[in-house]
């Protein structure tokens, strides 16, 4: 490696460093607001939160790795530009295009690097991250009683609490305690005029001890029938304590852990080879109901069109084929097993000889039961002749019906089965959108792993020459141009992602519009930088009006003399 190469990547690697941390946390907390609420108040263990967080941190490297390596270019650029460092090696003889060779390598590696964590690390993050989420989102919130205030978190238990001493947080004064766990109302309280409270058993049990009270409990009263009515009055029992001990049970405040099973189908928590799977998996249901359509077709219309042959595509008719394949499967095997089990004749005379299937033989005795058949058959063809006779009877009957009147119930039941098949029909075209829309979700995913991570090359191709042209470093200017760059990026990406599910534009057009533009725009600040173009001098833009005052004065004096 030489000199220059050195110089470069290490003005470059570690402001990459710094600034990628930064946006991760930045991005992480703005992340995490959104559940700012789901998390507070729940006594999560400090190690819950930092997997949550540290999931969530990995979630958001997709957007954090372009922005880091805009800004650190710009930064880097912008420092050798401004310490004159970047004049010198120009003035050397090199370029400006060798300048960023060393740094355009190392963007390529990390865009390798971006694309394994897209492909692998976040989908893998993300079904831990939303499991997690959920998880905590299911978990009630952590003890808290109020005083004055009746606390109903404990099941089928309510508690009610005067005054809590901040010096002692397990003293109580003034506990009221209803029990609701037999399901039959306000039946069971307890009265204590004062009680500590405290949790055992690795918090899995909550311990009252309750101090100068009474128990309350009000039963059947004593002249209940057999029959199991309830007389007038119920008898009413009251115990006196010294002291109580209430043990509550505390496992619906655990953190209840989720298959992952139930979130690993979202396609942000899938890979490419997964979503290749889904998406074939999806499109072979499209095609699916396509084949139900087609085929239902013929009951649809039961005298219009009903012998009209409409020719099915080629990749409908592809899938048919294979369906039909696949359904006489167990068919051929069902053969194949019946073949096996052909009987076999063997000679008693000569046991070792070989097996093989018994000739068949066709022997015609006259049977008694030949006769039968045979009287049997001039019966059936006495039958087929009184048939025939009667089928002009119903063709006549047909033909008086149908040459009848319309009554009003057959227009209302013709009405009704074309209201049917309509139904019929509109459904399954609803469900071949909702595939179809479902589709394109996933496609947009497959082209986002992708897309997210080549945006590091267009991201170092803005900066990389916007920093040689504005030869200003430290965090001003380049965090200023580096937030208008990354707007003009999230917001072409979320909308040609609009778009896309929309079917306005491509799936490809959609997701991979903002990488083209910022490539481009790149590509025109290189060209500048090349030229040592002064795009953000006050000077430059002095002179350009000049010329331009210059040419509206020249052409005003043409005028004149035409004139």
């Amino acid at each position: 490696m030489k000199k220059i190469d050195k110089l470069v990547l290490d003005a470059f690697i570690g402001p990459f460093l710094i600034t990628f941390f930064v946006v991760v946390f930045i991005l992480l907390n703005i992340n995490m607001l959104k559940y700012f609420d789901d998390i507070i108040g729940k006594g999560l263990d400090p190690l819950i939160l930092g997997e949550l967080f540290f999931y969530f941190a990995i979630f958001t490297v997709p957007t954090a790795m372009p922005l880091a390596v805009l800004l650190s270019s710009l930064i880097a650029f912008g420092n050798l530009g401004e310490h004159f460092e970047l004049t010198a090696i120009k003035s050397s003889g090199i370029s400006l295009v060798r300048i960023l060779k060393p740094i355009f390598f190392f963007v390529i590696i990390l865009t390798g690097v971006a694309f394994y964590a897209n492909n692998n690390l976040v989908p893998k993050a993300a079904l831990e991250a939303y499991s997690l989420l959920y998880d905590i989102k299911q978990k009630k919130p952590a003890l808290d009683l109020r005083e004055g205030a009746f606390y109903n978190g404990i099941d089928d238990m309510s508690i009610k609490v005067d005054k809590k001493f901040p010096e002692d947080e397990s003293a109580l004064k003034g506990v009221i305690v209803y029990d609701h766990r037999q399901n039959d109302g306000n039946k069971k309280v307890m009265v204590a005029d004062s009680g500590r409270m405290y949790t055992i058993l690795n918090e899995r049990y909550l311990k009252f001890e309750l101090f100068n009270g009474y128990d309350y409990t009000e039963g059947m009263s004593a002249d209940q029938n057999l029959g199991g009515k309830k007389g007038k009055e119920e008898s009413l029992t009251k115990t006196r304590f010294a002291k109580m001990q209430v043990v509550f049970d505390l496992s619906s405040f655990q953190l209840q852990t989720t298959d992952k099973k139930w979130f690993q189908g979202n396609r942000i928590m899938r890979n490419l080879a997964e979503l290749d799977i889904d998406m074939d998996s999806i499109h072979n249901q499209i095609l699916y109901q396509k084949v139900n359509h087609y085929l239902y077709k013929p009951t649809y219309f039961n005298y219009y069109l009903k012998k009209d042959s409409i020719i099915m595509p080629e990749e409908v008719y592809k899938q048919k084929l294979l369906r039909d394949s696949l359904a006489r499967i167990p068919y051929r095997d069902r053969m194949r097993n019946d073949s096996i089990k052909t009987p076999m004749v063997t000679s008693p005379a000569r046991p070792d000889s070989v097996s093989r299937p018994a000739p068949s033989r066709t022997v015609v005795r006259k049977t008694p039961a030949v006769d039968t058949q045979i009287k049997q058959g001039t019966i059936r063809s006495n039958f087929i002749a009184r048939d025939s006779k009667m089928d002009s009877v119903h063709r006549a009957r047909y033909d008086s019906i149908l040459n009848g009147p319309v009554t009003r119930d057959m227009v209302q039941g013709a009405a009704n089965n074309a209201r049917q098949v309509k139904s019929q029909i509109m459904n399954a075209n609803v469900t071949i959108d909702n595939y179809a829309r479902e589709l394109d979700i996933f496609d947009i995913q497959w082209h986002k792993i992708l897309a997210n991570s080549l945006a590091c090359i267009a991201m170092f191709l803005i900066g990389a020459p916007l920093g040689a042209i504005i030869k200003k470093g430290g965090l001003g200017v380049p965090v200023l141009v580096s937030i208008f760059f990354f707007i003009i990026y999230y917001v072409v990406t979320m909308q040609g992602e609009k778009l896309a599910k929309q079917n306005t534009v491509s799936v490809g057009v959609g997701v991979w519009a903002a990488d083209v533009i910022l490539f481009i725009i790149g590509l025109i600040f290189l060209r500048q930088a090349r030229n040592d173009a002064r795009l953000f001098e006050a000077d430059f833009y002095s002179v350009m009006l000049d010329k331009v005052k210059q040419w509206l004065a020249n052409r005003r004096r043409k005028h004149v003399k035409l004139a």
